[in-house]
Parts: C-alpha cells; structure tokens; sequence
C-alpha cells in the first residue's frame, strides 16, 4: 500500500541579497516526503541544506533572505502562502525542528519545566497539572533520569546530551507530522549519539513522524535514512534509495563524497580528497556547479547545466555523463 505524502517542496528558491550581489543558496529544489519516512540530506557545508530546512519552517531571515519562488506544500497547503499568524500556529503541531546546538534553542534563563510546558499551555491550552504530567512522560520517553528533579533544572545545569534529550521532548510535545533534524548528534560523543538516533527511529516508529535528517555524517545515513538527498551549491544532484544509493552512486559528487569515508576494514595511507573548493553562492557558473572540481567533465558540462536524469525507478541525478541513459 503506498503510503502518504506529508510534504512536498517544488522548484524552491531562496536567496540573500547582500551588497556584493544575490547569493543563490536554494537554488530550484525539489522532493517529496512520505509518512513515516527519514529523508537523508547530504551535502559539503554551505551547500545549502539547513537554508532549505529554515525555508521550510518560513525562518529565513529577513530582510537579508528571501524566498523568492517555489512551493511547500504540508499536507497539501503551501506554507508560502500563510501568513506569519498561520505559520505560529504550523509551527511545532505540524512541523517542527531540532538543531545542532540545543542551547540555540533552550532559554537559559528559564527551567526545563517551564520550557517543555510552554507550548502544551499557551497552544494546546492544557491545564498546568495537564501540561506538567505530559511533560514528565515526555522527558523520561527521552531517557531522562529523575525527570521531576530535572523539571526544576536550568540548561546549564545540564549535560549537552541531556539539553539534546531535552529539545528533542519539546519537538515531540505537540506530536508533529514533519521533524527536521539539522545536524542534531554533532556535539554529542559517540555512545550518546548512537541513544539519540535509537531513540529518534523508536519515536518515529510509534508516532509514524516523517523525519528531514540533515547531516554530513555518512554513518548516519546508513543507520536512519530510508532515501538520501545530495545537495551541490544550492541544488539536489541525486536523490536515491538508501542502499542504491550506496551501491550504485550516479553523480561524480556523491562518488567522490562515499570515496572520503573511512573503511576501518583498509588500510590506508590517506582518504580521498575532493579537488578544489565548492563555488560562490553569488558567483555560480553557467553549467554544471561541479564542473571545476570533476574529473569527468567536458565542454557541456561549462555551458549548461544539467537536467535532471532518471538512473532507475526512485533513482535521479543531474549530470550530462547520464544523458545517454535517460
């Protein structure tokens, strides 16, 4: 049976508007999302994941950003069209996020309790006992100790894996359709790390969430993501099928990304590295965005830039190298 699209982005473009000139960071991105999926984003710094993450939530920062063309649609309404008032109220009931650094989205001068609270009183318009008892289940859902002890803690009084646990009970409050997760284990070690996402696929598969998980950490994918999106200054490249992905990369990017891992079973004198530098958001070239840095490249490549291309059923990606396999 096929199971439901929660969220649809179409052909979405944000930009920044600094003086030195427009900085295309969204550049025309596309994908679907289905209930109870874990998406994969992947991708070098800057390429454009945690602003397609911010653009969906309607957080880009303004006036500076803009999104200046494209759809969202979440359950079939397009985001882009709410008002500031609607996208409150979208905001942690339908879509929500966790971000890399839980203390950019804890207030430090008020207590957990006061925090994981909040919305179930001031939105849900819980009673407090209500909202109080929600939240002790939620924190010892995410394997807080003594969660009645810690209701009364400030973040700082907490470890940063604890503060992760943390914001994690609050995304989950209010029982949200859509998580995106940028970068969500980065500052935890590793045994806490493997809890968290252990603890992520268990919520998932109770409440069938939908997950964005967005990250560099290839060893991730492979433990959370059911499809994988790669994403190239500003644009998805090729999007895949986790293990085909893995097995059957199509795109010269994603090849030399899956070379840079790490195989503990080789020995090697050093990794693979990826050539040059990713290009200027404000000064894109005209073809391909890869084309410097890829050794497979020829003079199509410089001039025009890609469509995008159907490898296998669920499996695209935008290079001219797969024009003769469409």
């Amino acid at each position: 049976m096929a199971h439901k699209v929660v969220l649809e982005v179409k052909d979405l473009r944000t930009y920044f508007f600094p003086r030195s000139g427009v900085v295309k960071a969204v550049d025309g991105v596309s994908f679907d999302l289905v209930e109870g999926e874990t998406l994969g984003v992947v991708g070098e710094s800057a390429s454009g994941k945690s602003v397609t993450a911010l653009s969906i939530l309607r957080l880009v920062p303004h006036p500076a950003g803009r999104i200046v063309g494209g759809e969202i649609l979440l359950e079939g309404e397009d985001l882009l069209k709410k008002s500031s008032a609607e996208m409150t109220k979208i905001r942690g009931k339908k879509i929500c996020m966790i971000q890399q650094d839980p203390m950019t989205s804890l207030n430090p001068v008020l207590s957990i309790g006061d925090q994981t609270t909040e919305a179930l009183r001031t939105e849900d318009k819980m009673e407090p006992k209500s909202a109080r008892q929600r939240a002790l289940e939620l924190l010892e859902r995410v394997g807080i100790s003594a969660p009645e002890a810690r209701m009364g803690n400030y973040p700082h009084q907490m470890s940063g894996g604890m503060r992760q646990r943390v914001v994690g009970a609050i995304a989950i409050s209010r029982r949200p359709k859509v998580l995106i997760a940028d970068e969500p284990t980065t500052s935890l070690d590793a045994t806490i790390q493997l809890q968290y996402l252990r603890l992520l696929k268990e919520i998932q598969a109770e409440t069938g969430v939908s997950i964005i998980f967005i990250t560099h950490d290839f060893g991730i994918v492979a433990r959370m993501c059911d499809r994988v999106a790669v994403m190239y200054a500003g644009r998805i490249v090729e999007i895949a099928d986790v293990r085909r992905l893995f097995s059957e990369p199509a795109h010269p990017y994603t090849v030399a990304l899956l070379r840079s891992v790490p195989d503990l079973e080789q020995e090697v004198e050093f990794l693979p590295a990826i050539e040059g530098q990713p290009p200027r958001p404000e000064n894109l070239p005209i073809g391909c965005s890869f084309e410097p840095r890829c050794p497979l490249a020829f003079d199509r490549c410089r001039v025009e830039y890609p469509p995008e291309f159907t490898v296998a059923p669920g499996h695209s990606a935008r290079c001219w190298m797969l024009s003769g396999k469409d």
